[in-house]
């Protein structure tokens, strides 16, 4: 069955991009121009063979890099369908601003409300433990700490997962320890106790995920995650909270208002 005209390029047999490199090109551009939308089937093996007149094992070869971007997902039996994405939410600088606690909302809350999604939070564990070298040179050294680790979901969707490290002697016995901080989260707890916030410090990297994070976050093959540490300080210069975030990359887009002076 020939495809309608237009819906994908023809080879180029003067160029030494390989066939197989050149179709997965196509069917990114289609992709990308919405030719082919999120959930739509993308052409058959055997009409990617009478389009381009070449082999199956060239066909598959091509579907299989657009299956390693992230970009399709291969299901038995059925064929090769563009691969529906998460909602993708701005992760903007002042997602920790002041206004936001005072309006009971944490920062998670916000960035959903924005982008007009549902978010929940699951897997919720806190307890207290002994926390590793980086956390504790950041944290100032305290032998043991009150971790909360919890993943985030969008749409059902698991789109991020991180713990918060804290002090014991800011947490221990505070409403930080319980399931639930109350509304603002755990950074208007912290200041209700006296530690007003005076900025953040967020070092973020990007990298493919460990196989621990693909089963958490339901990922993709070939889609990384970002890789954000952040540490929150007080009016007196001290270390009240480090928190480790690992977030699926093709959810979020980084956003920040940066001053020209």
């Amino acid at each position: 069955m020939a495809l309608p005209s237009g819906l994908l390029g023809a080879l180029d047999p003067t160029s030494d991009r390989a066939v197989f490199r050149q179709i997965a090109d196509h069917l990114r551009e289609s992709i990308d121009k919405g030719r082919f939308r999120e959930g739509d089937k993308l052409p058959s093996e055997t009409e990617l063979v009478e389009h381009y007149g070449v082999s199956r094992m060239t066909v598959r070869n091509a579907l299989s890099i657009l299956q390693g971007e992230g970009l399709a997902v291969s299901e038995h039996g059925r064929g090769v369908f563009v691969r529906p994405r998460p909602p993708v939410r701005r992760l903007a600088s002042d997602r920790f601003a002041r206004r936001h606690r005072d309006e009971g909302k944490s920062a998670f809350t916000v960035e959903a409300e924005a982008a007009g999604v549902h978010s929940e939070v699951d897997s919720l564990e806190v307890k207290e433990e002994k926390p590793s070298q980086d956390v504790a040179a950041r944290l100032g050294s305290p032998r043991k700490v009150l971790a909360r680790r919890r993943r985030y979901l969008i749409d059902g969707r698991p789109v991020e997962f991180g713990t918060s490290y804290l002090p014991l002697d800011i947490a221990r016995g505070t409403q930080i320890a319980e399931p639930n901080p109350g509304p603002g989260g755990i950074y208007a707890r912290l200041e209700e106790q006296g530690h007003r916030l005076d900025h953040f410090d967020e070092e973020i990297r990007a990298r493919m995920p460990s196989p621990h994070e693909v089963r958490t976050l339901h990922l993709a093959s070939g889609v990384p995650v970002i890789h954000l540490i952040r540490t929150a300080y007080d009016t007196e210069g001290r270390a009240v909270e480090v928190c480790d975030t690992i977030m699926a990359a093709d959810a979020f887009v980084l956003a920040y208002q940066l001053p020209a002076t």
